[in-house]
């Protein structure tokens, strides 16, 4: 797979660009804000429908614009599809896919499997277990795309269930004698348990799979200098490990009854899939609060390339992205990333000094500059 044409019109701080990009190699190399990241970024949320670098879509839309517009040529297996999302902040986003509209701007994904890894990506190391969900999340929608419907339906039980514990809240803080109607929460029970059993099973296949090519891929990108090792941490107490759906439904309804008044009393749900972690070791310590600078951006950088490995396993060849990354290894750590990447069908290399790249890496460049993109020779 990999990206043969990207035209953004509105995004980010280009008001109109196109690139014509190759399989292997490619170097986007400029100073720093001219925007070689906006142009991976564009990608990234074409994969994902979400920006690694900002929370809303507002920001991704130029100053004075109404809406963006991505469009990217995908080739896989020898066929072109053309992808388009149009961003419109406050509104649904459409799609298009093969110029064709799509109902949902989810039925996109999969279209572009992307795998990147940016500065940003420290804190899946350093940050609130919220990110090393979604970084969960993001990779089990690339393997299986169906899992966005998953991830959207439980996204939406546990915003309804927050909305009516926080009306029973406020109803009990302002003197109401019932304290709010929870006569509908056990439906909201229900729809949780069944949504969140689902995505469990998920992430918990998906960490099994997973793991393996972590601990591999820190233990290249570090020469061996440390163990490391995941597991995931759910928030519901389990007898044993199970991937088992009615199981899972069963540990999450128990501990849904068992947390109620906890619930009532703080007006949200405390048990469920969103309040998981992903626990990061490195040897016997925990990586957060432990881990080096370098420890830390090593093994960022292995949860990313684990991701690309286990899609590759899967027989899925996705496209790789390193954003702005070698200007943060030494020359060891340069050379041992090049020999882990330098197969990718499609490898997309921002930096700002072009000397910073291992050269078997280099292949096709282009210079990025204030709303341009020129190829290179």
């Amino acid at each position: 797979m990999y990206v043969r044409r990207l035209e953004l019109v509105d995004f980010r701080s280009y008001e109109r660009v196109a690139v014509d990009l190759e399989p292997g190699a490619n170097v986007l190399t400029g100073a720093n804000g001219v925007g070689k990241t906006n142009l991976v970024e564009a990608l990234g949320y074409v994969a994902t429908l979400d920006s690694h670098r900002v929370a809303t879509d507002a920001p991704l839309v130029r100053m004075g614009a109404t809406s963006a517009v991505i469009r990217c040529a995908v080739v896989h297996d020898g066929r072109e599809l053309l992808v388009e999302l149009e961003i419109v902040p406050g509104k649904a986003n459409r799609a298009r896919l093969g110029r064709s509209p799509a109902r949902r701007a989810r039925d996109v994904l999969g279209a572009l499997r992307l795998v990147l890894f940016a500065p940003e990506d420290l804190e899946l190391v350093r940050g609130d277990p919220a990110e090393r969900r979604r970084y969960l999340d993001d990779l089990l929608v690339n393997r299986q795309p169906r899992y966005a419907g998953v991830r959207a339906d439980y996204d939406r039980v546990v915003k309804q269930r927050n909305a009516l514990l926080r009306t029973a809240y406020l109803a009990r803080k302002t003197g109401g004698t019932r304290g709010g109607d929870l006569s509908t929460l056990a439906v909201w029970d229900t729809h949780l348990a069944r949504h969140g059993a689902e995505l469990l099973a998920g992430r918990l296949e998906l960490v099994a799979a997973l793991a393996p090519h972590v601990t591999k891929a820190y233990d290249a990108v570090a020469a061996g200098e440390g163990a490391a090792a995941i597991a995931y941490r759910p928030s519901v107490e389990l007898a044993e490990p199970t991937t088992d759906r009615a199981v899972l439904a069963e540990a999450l309804t128990a501990a849904l009854v068992e947390a109620r008044s906890a619930e009532v009393e703080r007006g949200t749900t405390l048990v469920g899939p969103h309040r998981d972690d992903l626990t990061l070791t490195l040897g016997p310590l925990p990586a957060k609060g432990y881990a080096s600078h370098g420890e830390s951006w090593s093994y960022a950088l292995a949860l990313r390339l684990a991701g690309y490995d286990l899609l590759r396993a899967d027989g899925i060849e996705p496209v790789l992205v390193l954003d702005d990354v070698f200007a943060e290894l030494d020359a060891g750590r340069r050379e041992r990333l090049a020999d882990l990447v330098g197969g990718a069908s499609q490898l997309l290399v921002t930096c700002a000094v072009d000397e910073d790249v291992p050269a078997r890496l280099r292949g096709t460049r282009y210079t990025v500059g204030a709303g341009t993109v020129r190829r290179a020779g």
